[in-house]
């Protein structure tokens, strides 16, 4: 997908008020990323119509390409191909790249952008490998936020240039590294262009957010009630779409049942595994500089924040203790509920049509089931006019194949693992290593320094070129740790059967919108969660008497004498896995 980026008009030092909205800083490529946006405006959003969607404005927001030829000069003239080789810490490789000078050819460019630019901007990587169906990278490499309110351009332009830095940083960080081993390729094949965008949303007090944030998928891999996995799935969230694509808690729905009640056994659930933290640009008081971190312009906020500000009132219901029940909107002072219902539950305010028609365009214009991610600006009192900004589209891969499990299968003799909750199809043959948390060591406020062992024996199994079966409890990839383990994909890249448990201090709903579902999907790694089912198990007594290969304070790895068994199906939505003896 990654184009070539000569056919889109070169930047003429003005940005919003320019009659290009797509343009280009190099003559390079614009990498996977930026070809997908391009895409998204020319196939998809030209296609929705305005009077379709009455008080929608629907555009993919403004932006610039740096293209990949200004990394290449960067690596060069630097000579930081040592360093990225080098295999240092992530914090070492992004200080050296700091250090370093932009090509001076670029700099009259990017000066001249930022100098007529005011408002809050998204620094995306989009590189050569990029968003690509058959090796997946998203959320691998950094996109950074930065608030471009200083009153000064030479302030504006140290916070762009830092970015634009620590992008090009990431592309040799320890996670990618060992994700694009893991696929077989060498983190010196690829080139990082760079995506300066306009941040959808508004400035209320010290921050800037849009109201929602979405992934949209036409395909839902774990569909419960009456939803088929035809009917898609979308998640959406209060503010800035980090809280989504990191696996954080949101409110998830089928399209074709925006009213239905979500699959929560009781109210104390809903609102437990439901959002009460957003992200925002922090448009306050500058931080203390560390441009190294993603994070830096960002902060993190409550529910009441977002009363406070006026944002929440479209978006959420209120519990009423003595009904028990919940009321659109924020009358009383019960509990608050993101449940979006004031805006999926009439006709006045046509997002879920909107968010339908557009899953709808990007499937036919790909050629396949899609992943849409976007982010709307409600008007906070009617909630029209709004906007939607369309962020992403990317094709999802969905699995086929004729694989079957009889429903004898999943007690059978030599059963270790069961599930009732699948995602993929096939069957593997080829794994003989185990990895999984030692359940009497788990506990939900050490889960980054479990994160930690993981990446260790990842290494060394990607280092064998040895796929393994690893088991986990709640979210992996939450970067919320009370969720579940904050790995990164890169951290687990060798694993091709993930097992998602449950524990009773662990056990949130499975995520289906963050980057590290689609890597997962993309790679065809088979996925099964083991919950508290009457059928649904995992034989932790005969994991534990296998042979031990190395064993942490939290992991353990543990090696069969024979492959194990793995099945997956994915049309009944049940898999095993199963030993010989």
């Amino acid at each position: 997908m990654s184009g070539d980026g000569t056919r889109l008009p070169g930047f003429a030092r003005r940005f919003f008020d320019a009659e290009e909205t797509f343009t280009r800083i190099g003559k390079g490529a614009i990498g996977g990323k930026a070809t997908g946006l391009l895409l998204a405006r020319e196939r998809i959003v030209s296609r929705v119509a305005g009077d379709e969607f009455p008080g929608f404005e629907v555009a993919v927001p403004t932006l610039a390409i740096v293209t990949t030829d200004l990394f290449e000069a960067f690596m060069e003239r630097n000579e930081l191909h040592a360093v990225a080789r080098s295999g240092e810490p992530d914090d070492r490789i992004a200080h050296a790249f700091q250090k370093a000078s932009l090509p001076a050819e670029y700099v009259g460019d990017l000066r001249a952008l930022i100098s007529d630019v005011h408002t809050p901007l998204a620094i995306r990587s989009s590189s050569l490998l990029e968003d690509a169906l058959a090796h997946p990278f998203a959320g691998v490499y950094a996109t950074k936020m930065i608030p471009n309110n200083q009153a000064d351009a030479d302030s504006r332009f140290r916070r762009l240039v830092e970015a634009i830095k620590f992008v090009f940083a990431s592309t040799f960080f320890g996670a990618a590294r060992s994700y694009i081993r893991s696929i077989g390729r060498d983190s010196s094949e690829e080139r990082m262009a760079v995506i300066i965008q306009e941040i959808a949303g508004t400035r209320v007090r010290d921050r800037f957010y849009p109201s929602v944030s979405g992934v949209a998928r036409s395909y839902n891999y774990y569909p419960t009630g009456r939803n088929r996995h035809e009917d898609g799935v979308v998640s959406l969230a209060l503010g800035l779409g980090k809280t989504i694509v990191d696996g954080g808690l949101c409110w998830s729905y089928a399209p074709a049942y925006p009213k239905s009640p979500p699959p929560y056994k009781d109210t104390s659930d809903l609102l437990k595994y439901t959002q009460t933290e957003f992200w925002a640009v922090n448009m306050g008081k500058p931080p203390l500089p560390d441009p190294v971190r993603e994070t830096e312009y960002l902060v993190k906020l409550t529910l009441a924040d977002a009363e406070a500000d006026g944002t929440l009132g479209l978006l959420a219901s209120t519990y009423d203790v003595q009904s028990d029940h919940f009321y659109p909107g924020l009358a009383g002072k019960g509990p608050r509920l993101v449940d979006f219902s004031p805006v999926l539950g009439g006709s006045d305010v046509p997002l879920n049509d909107l968010v339908r028609r557009l899953l709808d365009v990007s499937r036919e214009a790909l050629g396949a089931d899609v992943e849409v991610e976007f982010a709307v600006t409600l008007d906070p009192m009617h909630g029209v006019p709004a906007r939607l900004g369309f962020l992403q589209v990317r094709p999802m891969a969905v699995s086929g194949g004729d694989v079957h499990l009889d429903e004898s299968a999943m007690t059978a003799e030599g059963v270790i693992l069961s599930s009732d909750l699948v995602l993929g199809n096939g069957r593997r043959d080829d794994i003989r290593d185990v990895v999984f948390l030692k359940p009497s060591a788990f506990d939900p406020a050490r889960t980054p320094a479990m994160a930690v062992e993981l990446e260790a024996v990842n290494a060394a199994l990607v280092d064998l070129g040895a796929p393994y079966l690893l088991i986990g409890f709640g979210r992996l990839g939450s970067t919320d740790p009370w969720l579940g383990v904050p790995v990164e994909w890169g951290q687990i890249s060798g694993a091709r059967v993930i097992v998602e448990a449950t524990l009773p201090s662990m056990s949130p709903e499975p995520s289906q919108g963050s980057h590290f579902f689609h890597n997962m999907i993309g790679l065809g790694v088979l996925y099964l969660c083991v919950g508290q089912g009457d059928r649904e198990r995992i034989d932790w007594q005969w994991l534990e008497s296998r042979e031990t290969v190395s064993e942490g304070a939290f992991v353990r790895h543990v090696r069969c004498g024979a492959p194990l068994e793995i099945v997956v199906d994915g049309s009944g939505r049940r898999g095993i896995v199963r030993h010989d003896g």
